[in-house]
């Protein structure tokens, strides 16, 4: 497959998160077991599963998606960085009904779903009810891990926008996945099939993800703009926290917490980004980056809803005179 880009697009292209496609996709993950994600991350949300295992509203959900495809209709396309779960349930709640039992009856031509599914599909407070579930999907799996997961996420918008800056496009798109590449004015995806297409001066959506790792999705039909969701940078320390290694000279001046944050923040990244990869509570992270702060070693900037810390000039030469001790 591959995106023909022109100067428009260009200037139109952005970023945003999906927690509608991050929440459907680990439904799917934890419901029918694939490689990918580890299995250390994903039994943490098991136990939280199980008591979804009995509604109806789980096989419902699972009926819409195939191994290369989902209904449009429950996984409506983010409009930016600061995309809620709140806004996405009101689209779905807003979707024109006609419109997703079409979609349905493509589903259902390809799988054997039981009468109990059947009808919840095809009720006429179908959009509602599947919302709801939804909703409570989203409380009990992944309410409480989402700020880790953005915080992922906002940090991989950051650097891919420094890329963007230093070296261009190709530069910004480098990494999205092993088969993702910027070539004669386009870009490819050798992973995924399709028609060539223009992108018609709408520019791209790229979305980083927590849960599409190690892979990437394409999505380009309506309403959906052009767009191409991605791993995040970062998403193996969240899924193996470790310390970051310091040398004992800076520990002994700074402490090791604060040694540990300054050598984490080679890349931007938010106090709750640091306290899952550091294994620290976020508050003692927050009071130590107050400490860094006033000595001018770590700087901070707001990124959509997040505020990311970073090395100075004078924290990177802290670390680099360290290192050479």
């Amino acid at each position: 497959m591959r995106f023909e880009v022109g100067a428009e697009d260009l200037l139109r292209t952005r970023f945003a998160v999906s927690p509608i496609f991050e929440l459907q996709s680990l439904i799917r993950v934890l419901a029918l077991p694939a490689p990918g994600l580890p299995e250390t991350w994903l039994s943490r949300f098991r136990p939280a599963f199980d008591q979804l295992r009995e509604h109806p509203g789980l096989a419902v959900t699972l009926a819409l998606k195939t191994a290369k495809s989902g209904a449009n209709f429950y996984a409506p396309p983010p409009r930016g960085m600061d995309q809620t779960i709140e806004r996405d349930l009101a689209a779905i709640r807003a979707w024109p009904l006609a419109a997703a039992r079409e979609e349905i009856a493509w589903y259902l031509a390809r799988r054997r779903v039981t009468a109990t599914t059947k009808a919840f599909l095809y009720a006429e407070e179908l959009l509602d009810r599947l919302a709801d579930f939804l909703e409570l999907a989203w409380s009990t799996l992944l309410a409480a891990e989402w700020p880790q997961m953005r915080a992922v996420c906002e940090r991989d918008v950051v650097h891919r926008a420094a890329e963007l800056g230093r070296a261009g496009w190709a530069a910004a798109l480098a990494g999205l996945g092993p088969r993702v590449r910027w070539h004669d004015g386009g870009i490819e995806l050798t992973a995924h099939h399709g028609p060539a297409g223009a992108l018609g001066g709408t520019g791209l959506l790229l979305v980083p993800s927590m849960v599409i790792w190690p892979g990437t999705a394409v999505f380009g039909d309506d309403p959906w703009p052009k767009a191409i969701i991605y791993p995040a940078r970062g998403v193996g320390a969240l899924f193996e926290p470790a310390p970051a290694a310091v040398p004992d000279a800076l520990a002994a001046l700074l402490g090791r917490s604060r040694a540990q944050l300054l050598a984490a923040l080679a890349e931007p990244a938010s106090t709750t980004q640091l306290a899952a990869v550091l294994g620290l509570a976020t508050g003692a992270v927050g009071d130590h980056l107050a400490v860094l702060l006033r000595a001018g070693l770590v700087m901070r900037a707001r990124s959509g809803r997040s505020v990311l810390y970073s090395r100075t000039v004078l924290g990177d030469q802290v670390m680099r005179g360290a290192a050479g001790l």
